[in-house]
């Protein structure tokens, strides 16, 4: 199984996003994504400044892909895809379908991004008809399904056309607005936002009225609260499962890809920090949950 390093989801600077990239650069993966997936008023990194960061990683022998946005809105945001899409140098993961019919047109490969919510294979074999070379499967779905979904590919004769990968290790990316709820927990409004959110490097936790932990804001994007983490999972990942997605959430997360592959038996389990893990859409049950199945199959 290959390791991937997502893109950043949080609004870092670029000089933070310099120094993390020169350390993704030795890392254990083997693909590295980066771009600006959540919003376009996250100017502070321009495209050519992305792409001065990917050249590196690619010298180091990684496979660099863009990341590019789930969420777009505006005449300004579609030129700035194009200029992904048309960058000549690297794959991108679509996050919405127009990126999709862009690729599509330019006969540029692409990985189809967790945001795009496919889960069927129907879905899969039109995707991969306009150039999808690897898949990321939505962060709800579980084990199971996935299993259910590459049997169905099976049968269909286009299971080894393209890779499978999973969202292991992050706050779960659960769903983006129009609207900016950073900005609106400052009392502001989006419009005029002043990119606040660069204030809050890892979110803004929001509890419930019991007090308990449910979503991190970022920006116009809500995650889970808790910290997926399929590291000791990867027993039941054999033969589904070609790429594990670590999700960047500081400075310290290229070097847990080396946790992860150590452990890739599972056969004792590993918690990687102090976060609240989580792992339950992986086993088919409440999101939030966390169940142990370390040195034993999944049924």
């Amino acid at each position: 199984m290959k390791y991937s390093l997502g893109p950043v989801l949080w609004y870092w600077p670029t000089e933070k996003l310099n120094t993390f990239y020169q350390q993704a650069a030795s890392s254990d993966a083997e693909i590295i994504y980066l771009g600006e997936t959540v919003c376009s008023k996250r100017r502070a990194t321009s495209f050519s400044q992305w792409m001065e960061m990917a050249r590196p990683l690619a010298a180091a022998g990684k496979q660099v892909v863009l990341s590019t946005l789930a969420l777009l809105q505006s005449p300004s945001e579609l030129k700035e895809l194009r200029r992904y899409v048309d960058n000549g140098e690297f794959m991108v993961e679509a996050s919405d379908m127009g990126t999709v019919n862009l690729a599509a047109t330019h006969r540029l490969p692409f990985v189809a991004g967790p945001a795009l919510n496919i889960y069927n294979a129907a879905s899969l074999k039109i995707l991969l008809k306009q150039g999808m070379v690897r898949w990321c499967m939505p962060v709800e779905l579980s084990r199971d399904w996935l299993t259910a979904l590459l049997e169905a590919c099976e049968h269909d004769g286009f299971r080894d056309q393209f890779e499978v990968e999973v969202f292991g290790y992050g706050h779960l990316p659960l769903a983006l607005s129009a609207r900016c709820f950073t900005a609106r927990s400052e009392n502001r409004d989006k419009d005029h936002c002043e990119t606040c959110c660069l204030r809050y490097p890892q979110g803004r936790e929001v509890l419930s009225r019991e007090g308990q932990p449910v979503f991190v804001l970022n920006g116009i994007q809500t995650l889970s609260s808790y910290c997926y983490h399929l590291g000791n999972e990867q027993h039941a990942m054999q033969s589904l499962v070609d790429v594990l997605r670590i999700s960047p959430q500081d400075a310290e997360t290229p070097a847990l890809i080396s946790e992860f592959r150590r452990n890739q038996q599972a056969e004792m389990p590993f918690t990687l920090d102090k976060r609240t893990h989580c792992n339950g859409y992986w086993h088919n049950i409440e999101g939030m949950a966390l169940e142990t199945t370390v040195g034993a199959q999944s049924a």
